[in-house]
């Protein structure tokens, strides 16, 4: 936990230092779970035709609602696999849990997935925490304190021009639904850019523009917990993040757009 130290020395208030240790320590936990189950035989339950859950997940945001709740008794939770309380959007104030964020690659062994923890006040995030097991990396951020990994302050690429960008996007589980637009905006940024990666965990894509390892992220069909941490290191690290069309973010809307401010309008007009 040593690595938060100097994220929590930049908070604005003792209350935010507090809530950051929370989650951190709430990451950590849960990231330990799911690296002593990575490259184990899973318990898979399906839960749409292509969209699955591990016995790991389970178990993680099990470890996430008993951290978080001792440390912040009272605060509501949002937590992904638990869809009883999916309607918390409606609390003031809330965490939002994605207690491993890329499941289809963790069941298949690749190592691209992380848990994600977010503190929404009056919608808009105070708190982000996106730990990825695999490499050991915690992001972290609070409102006015900035953004971090393992305690080192980060920022967003500067790239000016489309052609020099790495775009980083997702796919909808829906695709039999969303096809036709999501190759339509494929083709529309693919040709315009340096190159497109799609791995497969919209958390740590934001965590990646908020770190300069990508330029920028699109997705449509997202969740709450897919973006809430995300769209704070984004902004903390000095990028922009908006809804598809432009306008103020949501992680209740279904369409996100984040860059590093240079290219978002670019960006946006390929998308539109």
């Amino acid at each position: 936990m040593n690595r938060i130290q100097a994220p929590c020395a930049q908070c604005i208030s003792g209350e935010l230092r507090q809530l950051l240790t929370a989650a951190g320590r709430a990451a950590l936990a849960a990231g330990q779970l799911i690296k002593q189950g990575y490259d184990q035989p899973h318990e898979i339950t399906m839960k749409g035709v292509i969209n699955l859950v591990t016995e790991v997940d389970l178990a993680a945001e099990a470890a996430i609602i008993a951290s978080l709740g001792a440390d912040t008794p009272g605060f509501p939770i949002m937590a992904e696999e638990s869809a009883a309380t999916h309607g918390q959007g409606n609390a003031k104030q809330f965490w939002v849990v994605d207690p491993l964020d890329g499941t289809t690659n963790f069941a298949h062994g690749f190592p691209y997935f992380a848990v994600s923890i977010a503190l929404l006040a009056d919608g808009k995030p105070l708190v982000a925490v996106i730990y990825t097991p695999m490499l050991d990396e915690l992001f972290c951020a609070t409102k006015g304190g900035g953004a971090w990994l393992n305690g080192r302050p980060i920022r967003v690429t500067g790239t000016g021009q489309l052609i020099a960008a790495l775009i980083g996007t997702g796919f909808p589980y829906e695709l039999d639904q969303t096809l036709p637009g999501v190759l339509r905006q494929l083709a529309a940024v693919l040709a315009k850019v340096r190159d497109i990666r799609r791995a497969g965990a919209a958390a740590l894509d934001l965590a990646y523009v908020a770190c300069g390892r990508l330029d920028g992220f699109y997705e449509i069909n997202l969740q709450p917990w897919d973006t809430a941490a995300g769209w704070l290191l984004v902004e903390e690290a000095g990028g922009r993040v908006t809804d598809g069309s432009g306008g103020d973010y949501s992680p209740f809307v279904r369409s996100i757009v984040a860059s590093n401010r240079t290219l978002h309008p670019s960006l946006l007009q390929l998308l539109q």
